[in-house]
């Protein structure tokens, strides 16, 4: 079975080693210039180095959809950057993930597949000619996180992350200005509140909490003040940096479900 995850973040990551552990060929289409923060966990990571690798799995770069499909069948994880895409009637898979998490639907719909996934805020799933997907997967943390919705939508998106270790928006790093990010530190580091991690224009980011360094952008990259540009995680367990996250498990498992649960549509 041949699955399209659009976005190649960690959660689109996460979605995409539980479905290639459980036989899927995988094909991830991204942007050019990925934001994902975590980039030990991402496949998104491909695009910029021209392979990456999470839990063992291997993804690797291509330049063209029919490459992707050849490097797919083969086990490996293929990656596009096809952000809107236009490589999914060539690729002509069984089901398309939409694991962007833009908080929208970016263009997503039910004619793409014959199941189409979409994940987080923005979705509605169901038969009705309104819905955009057949299935929509909880994102929130919480009680109903990979909750597999098969008529109405996830909850809406709050504006604020979810809580880890008892802080919510404290963990997120966000940047002190326009220009390239500049990092001081890496990922894993241990930092103290008031460390000096990252610089953009001169201008100093320094850690918000205690913890361990989970996530931050790649050096060079363009950012805007207050994107997200990093993520330190509480909890200190340096291990949680480079395997996916207990969210991008759980979501992952809601895809799975929701592709068992629609199993007919792929045998047909």
């Amino acid at each position: 079975m041949l699955v399209v995850v659009r976005g190649a973040g960690d959660i689109a990551s996460g979605i995409a080693v539980r479905l290639h552990r459980s036989g899927a060929s995988i094909v991830m289409l991204d942007v050019a210039v990925p934001t994902s923060v975590r980039r030990t966990v991402c496949f998104s990571e491909a695009v910029r180095l021209g392979e990456a690798e999470v839990e063992g799995i291997r993804a690797v770069r291509c330049e063209s959809a029919s490459e992707a499909a050849e490097v797919a069948a083969t086990g490996t994880i293929a990656v596009l950057v096809d952000p809107k895409g236009e490589s999914i009637p060539e690729l002509a898979p069984e089901a398309v993930v939409d694991a962007i998490l833009a908080k929208e639907n970016l263009g997503t719909t039910k004619d793409m597949a014959p199941v189409v996934i979409g994940v987080g805020p923005g979705f509605h799933a169901g038969e009705n000619s309104s819905a955009d997907c057949h299935a929509a997967i909880e994102t929130k943390r919480g009680h109903y996180l990979g909750r597999v919705i098969y008529d109405g939508s996830p909850i809406p998106n709050t504006g604020v992350p979810g809580n880890i270790g008892g802080y919510t928006t404290e963990r997120v790093l966000r940047a002190p200005a326009d220009g390239p990010f500049e990092p001081i530190a890496k990922i894993g580091d241990q930092v103290k509140k008031g460390d000096l991690v990252a610089k953009v224009s001169g201008e100093p980011l320094y850690a918000t909490i205690d913890g361990v360094l989970r996530g931050l952008l790649q050096e060079g990259r363009p950012v805007t003040k207050g994107m997200k540009s990093g993520d330190i995680d509480p909890r200190c367990k340096v291990g949680h940096c480079f395997s996916v996250s207990d969210k991008a498990r759980a979501v992952g498992g809601g895809v799975l479900e929701a592709l068992l649960h629609f199993s007919h549509r792929l045998e047909g």
